[in-house]
């Protein structure tokens, strides 16, 4: 956890040093290239980059209600993660021998480190985030970011120049941006490489406003930004944060893919529609046709087939490789928020150009169905669920069940079809975050834990025993049903922590739970009171595991402190439906299981939650449970409790000794 920021405090300085002078002098390697101040830069600075997630587009960070599991990265987060670790660092006996051990090969400073030491970066974060929240800002005619701007163009389409004068006008309203008479402008930009990435936003936004009105071709705005990007790899940042923003800001109209203007993907844009739709009901996922009616439908925004026009024009050899993991994953991200089916034209012109990826590229691509149709959300859930407890065994892929079952062994292990598939558990893992709207998984997953607890249920009834006799009605096996029941409340607590996290955990204990207890469900039970009571156990298990995912079981993880609030609302609610202030509306099994479940969890597993619920609230609760003849539980969460609850504990032993 320490190398990240440790590398990005180190990274910090080369930038602002070799990205403040004038490349005016060179260095020869051993194996004889030449290298600039601007290399030395590019190659910083783009892995900077790629420690913050800067390859996530605006719009991956507001797809869901709840923000993805921990903080997003930033410059300045990443500074303060390693202020913070290297403050604590050192003071034990291992830190001390690891330090000795990195110092012979590096010295590493303990001192703290601020944006306020590197200026240039700090005023080049600045302008990314005002790129991602608005439009460019007038260019004053005349400044020097504007002589920079007309040599960058004049550089770019040199060519185009040749035949007569081009006006390539900003769609934000900027001054006209004139590349006509400017011959070239290599000697005009020896300058530093700052000063090129503040220019680099208005040269992007004059070039597709150029190209959006005609003036510009599509190859040639390809060739430019090639050789803007040739010119100063870094400024492939600035191509990843502006086109991204474009995009979501949707003012551009979308360009056809017909193979005339721009590369077209209809030579297997249907193959690849089709070995999606094949992956996903190898999953499990059978969801409708997607709208891609052919060569009508192949159509990008214009910043996007910008993009992925500038990406295949790069050779897959070792010296792009530093670039095209910055942009790659970029427009992987960019192209799954935009509407079906950019994601499959993109997947398609990228397996036109290498065939060996097409596997990986493919399952890609799969994984924006479920950014498009909550309804595939809702099947993979189901297909998690079936696969884990082997609720269908004729299926070759949840036959045998268990985490197995869940997660295969990789992506490729399994193979349909002529396909490479994917176990369900892996799938959801890796499209979680494409989900618009994450709320509503609570109530999915808690629907589906209920379902399978009924068919748990139903099939260890139909087992055989060994003496080859069948269970009757009501004799299921109890042991067997509920390791089965523990396996499906783990799950469901897993797919709620990974799903939304914090957050989420919270809704399902505050809202998501009590509302379920209130609301009529009106099932009959066909097995004698057994699943409403496997029921029961199975949301306390479910609630127990989802919280201690989210707090943890003691009070080290900082997400601790929002515990007691949270299970003191949720207790209130327990101890206020069973003084009957709160009417239920599911089955009195159900509830019972539920109680006394959670409190023996609690008592058992986490007893410092109980150390942090208010005297009163436990009081009440025991009080309770002794009415339910559930003594011994009583007097467990009493003694639990601490001090405070010591004088009920010993009243209620006294009680229990004179009732003997």
């Amino acid at each position: 956890m320490l190398t990240v920021p440790l590398l990005a405090g180190a990274l910090m300085p080369i930038c602002e040093a070799f990205g403040s002078g004038i490349p005016n002098i060179t260095w020869i390697l051993p194996t004889g290239e030449v290298i600039s101040s601007h290399a030395v830069f590019s190659t910083a600075f783009i892995l900077l980059l790629r420690l913050w997630r800067f390859d996530h587009p605006p719009l991956d960070y507001v797809l869901g209600d709840v923000p993805p599991v921990g903080p997003q990265s930033s410059p300045e987060y990443l500074l303060l993660v390693r202020n913070c670790r290297l403050e604590c660092f050192g003071k034990s006996p291992k830190d001390r021998m690891a330090r000795r051990r990195f110092s012979k090969v590096v010295d590493i400073s303990v001192d703290p480190i601020f944006m306020d030491s590197f200026p240039r970066l700090k005023q080049w974060y600045r302008q990314h985030q005002e790129c991602m929240a608005s439009i460019l800002s007038e260019l004053k005619t005349g400044s020097p970011v504007h002589h920079i701007v007309d040599s960058l163009l004049s550089m770019m389409f040199k060519k185009t120049n040749k035949g007569g004068s081009q006006s390539l006008t900003p769609s934000s309203g900027s001054s006209s941006l004139s590349t006509s008479g400017v011959d070239d402008s290599s000697d005009q930009l020896k300058i530093p490489a700052w000063d090129i990435l503040e220019a680099a936003p208005f040269v992007l936004d004059a070039a597709l406003t150029a190209c959006a009105h005609g003036s510009l071709s599509p190859r040639e705005l390809a060739t430019g930004l090639k050789t803007l990007a040739d010119f100063l790899p870094a400024t492939l940042g600035t191509m990843v944060s502006y086109f991204s923003s474009e995009v979501t800001r949707g003012l551009w109209k979308p360009v056809s893919m017909n193979g005339t203007d721009w590369p077209s993907p209809a030579a297997n844009l249907a193959s690849v529609e089709q070995q999606i739709e094949l992956i996903l009901a190898a999953t499990g996922v059978d969801v409708p046709r997607l709208p891609a009616d052919g060569i009508s439908a192949a159509t990008l925004p214009l910043p996007l087939a910008a993009l992925v026009s500038l990406t295949i024009t790069y050779k897959l050899e070792k010296a792009t490789e530093r670039f095209l993991v910055l942009v790659g994953p970029a427009l992987d991200a960019l192209a799954a928020a935009c509407p079906w089916p950019c994601m499959p034209i993109v997947t398609s012109l990228w397996t036109q150009k290498v065939k060996r990826w097409s596997d990986f590229l493919i399952f890609s691509a799969s994984r924006t169905v479920f950014h498009h149709n909550s309804d595939a959300v809702i099947q993979l859930l189901r297909s998690c669920f079936t696969c884990t407890l082997s609720l269908t065994p004729t299926s070759q892929l949840c036959s045998y069940g268990g985490v197995g079952a869940l997660l295969g062994h990789g992506f490729g292990s399994l193979y349909s079809g002529g396909i490479s598939t994917a176990a369900p558990g892996i799938l959801y893992i890796k499209v979680h975050r494409s989900i618009r709207d994450v709320m509503f998984l609570t109530e999915e997953i808690l629907s589906l834990l209920m379902f399978s607890v009924k068919s748990i249920a139903t099939t260890e009834k139909l087992k055989k025993t060994k003496d080859g006799l069948r269970y009757g009605v009501g004799q299921v096996s109890l042991s067997q049903a509920m390791t089965r029941v523990k396996l499906a409340a783990s799950l469901g607590a897993s797919l709620v922590w990974i799903s939304g996290g914090l957050n989420l955990v919270q809704a399902l204990i505050k809202e998501t739970l009590p509302s379920w207890f209130i609301s009529v469900h009106g099932e009959e039970d066909e097995l004698g009171g057994m699943v409403p009571m496997l029921r029961g156990y199975a949301l306390a298990y479910f609630a127990i595991l989802s919280s201690a995912f989210a707090w943890g079981v003691d009070s080290s993880s900082p997400a601790s402190k929002r515990r007691p609030r949270v299970l003191w609302l949720h207790l209130e609610f327990v101890v206020s439906a069973l003084e009957g202030k709160i009417s239920l509306g599911c089955d009195w099994a159900t509830w019972q299981a539920y109680v006394t479940g959670f409190v023996s969890l609690m008592v058992q597993c986490t007893p410092a939650w109980v150390l942090e619920v208010d005297v009163e609230v436990i009081k009440r609760l025991s009080k309770s449970l002794r009415q339910w003849n559930e003594q011994d539980l009583a007097l467990a969460l009493l003694c639990a409790g601490g001090l405070g609850t010591m004088g009920t504990a010993t009243e209620l032993i006294v009680e229990t000794c004179h009732q003997l």
